[in-house]
């Protein structure tokens, strides 16, 4: 069996699955705060987004992040290669987590989470390179276009141009392999962002339950 025909095994049983409603705006803090905040904590805020990974099968996969229909709001390029993404999602656990460690002179200190240019990434624990953020170009929104009557769901699809900068993923023939679902998206605080995929049903997993979370993480120096 084929890696492309173990992403359908496990995920195609959800292809038409349709939500009706998302929440399409970034999560706020809680409106009614406790009168003693310095003795009580903020706690999370929370909302639905639609996210998508993808890519060549031979490349890179790619992360975007949706609170709406239209433009991605985030979009970054992942270093790990798309089968070796396919392997992990097929033993049930992946843990996906972006770190960048910023020095105290260091104009990423304040800016927001998506703005940061470049995050170590590591898949499960470990180190598999970086992430890097990407500017939307018109072949990716096309290709988000293309797959946006799916909320949930996962397959081939032409890329639509995406990818002909790459040598890699040129080679690769123009086909993109996707999967796009309903996250969590958390955000614990202005170091802190979380996207957990939601399968209530366990469609994306057999019954199991497919486990898959990403994690944006920014840690404050100085460094040793």
């Amino acid at each position: 069996m084929t890696k492309l025909d173990s992403l359908r095994r496990v995920l195609l049983p959800c292809f038409t699955t349709t939500k009706n409603h998302l929440t399409t705006s970034p999560p706020h803090q809680n409106r009614h705060p406790s009168p003693s905040p310095s003795h009580t904590p903020p706690r999370p805020s929370k909302a639905m987004v639609i996210c998508t990974l993808f890519g060549h099968r031979h490349g890179h996969v790619w992360f975007a992040v949706q609170d709406n229909h239209l433009n991605p709001t985030i979009l970054l390029q992942l270093s790990i290669p798309t089968h070796t993404l396919l392997q992990q999602l097929n033993s049930g656990l992946v843990r996906l987590a972006l770190e960048c460690h910023t020095p105290p002179d260091s104009d990423l200190r304040s800016c927001p989470l998506r703005s940061i240019p470049m995050w170590t990434l590591y898949c499960n624990g470990r180190k598999v390179g970086f992430a890097v953020g990407k500017k939307v170009t018109e072949p990716v929104r096309v290709m988000l276009k293309s797959v946006q009557s799916s909320t949930v769901g996962a397959g081939v699809i032409p890329s639509f141009g995406f990818g002909v900068d790459s040598g890699v993923d040129q080679a690769e023939g123009g086909e993109l392999i996707y999967m796009r679902g309903y996250y969590e998206w958390i955000v614990g605080g202005p170091d802190s962002e979380s996207f957990h995929l939601v399968d209530l049903d366990g469609c994306l997993g057999q019954g199991q339950g497919q486990d898959l979370s990403i994690f944006l993480m920014r840690t404050r120096g100085p460094f040793f």
